[in-house]
């Protein structure tokens, strides 16, 4: 039960002074209560009230800087033995690979396996595509196989173990309906790429001796070949390179580079 204000009756002008002081009284609560429930002179705001924090003091988190990985150590010692301004001639270029591969005063390759040589070309327009066949190996070992009811089989199961795939015209009958699966991966026998013959057989030494197939890439006007490994004579790796410039046509190619697996690429100077 509240407590109870006693009042003197009959005195008109007490009572209505004794009025008065509750009503101010009264009003000095209220606006005592509205000060601590919007937090006026309060380092927090009271509770059930959120502190609306100033825009300058909203903290954002930092971006994370990008962090390049660096290159190796042997990587590093190849760039500098090359001259970035230079356009070096094929000869030069393959010489110089020679010497990345061993390294600064080293007598034996700077890395555990044997890497592959590398050509890659700019061309003027996508859609090139060609064949020809190295005077030398690349080393790579050509996996060519011959259709038969054994390789058709093994189709159906969805095992793909070649590189390559020769038939007689008689299997294409046979073949067509797997032409969605080959198509893409460029195994698919066709008379172009000379995969379809009366005499298979013959087709397979061929790929065997080291016949390539070279295209540009699908949507860009670029060509990646392999002609050998750092291993190979120099004069060997030279006669490959000098081979696949001419096949692909030197007015075609708008810039060329040489490389290994793992080293920078050396710019070649193209002579029309």
């Amino acid at each position: 039960m509240g407590k109870v204000k006693p009042r003197l009756l009959g005195l008109e002008d007490i009572e209505e002074k004794q009025k008065k002081e509750q009503k101010e009284k009264s009003k000095g609560k209220k606006m005592q209560k509205k000060k601590i429930d919007v937090g006026v002179g309060l380092d927090r705001p009271a509770v059930g009230i959120e502190r609306v924090r100033p825009v300058s003091e909203k903290k954002e988190k930092p971006a994370k800087p990008k962090i390049s990985k660096p290159r190796g150590k042997h990587y590093q010692e190849a760039r500098k033995m090359i001259d970035r301004n230079k356009y070096y001639s094929l000869k030069e270029a393959v010489s110089l690979l020679k010497k990345m591969n061993v390294g600064v005063d080293r007598d034996r390759p700077v890395l555990k396996f044997d890497q592959s040589v590398e050509l890659h070309f700019v061309v003027d327009e996508t859609g090139l595509k060609g064949e020809i066949e190295l005077p030398f190996s690349t080393g790579k070992t050509v996996r060519v196989k011959i259709i038969d009811d054994k390789i058709l089989a093994d189709l159906e199961k969805g095992k793909i173990d070649f590189d390559v795939l020769v038939t007689h015209p008689s299997f294409m009958p046979r073949l067509a309906k797997f032409a969605k699966v080959l198509g893409p991966k460029g195994l698919m026998p066709n008379p172009k790429a000379g995969t379809i013959s009366p005499h298979p057989e013959e087709v397979v030494k061929k790929f065997e001796k080291g016949m390539l197939r070279w295209k540009t890439e699908a949507k860009f006007p670029l060509i990646h070949q392999m002609i050998g490994k750092i291993s190979f004579e120099e004069k060997n790796l030279l006669a490959n390179a000098e081979k696949f410039l001419e096949a692909v046509g030197k007015a075609h190619i708008k810039k060329a580079f040489i490389k290994t697996t793992m080293s920078p690429a050396v710019k070649i100077e193209l002579t029309k």
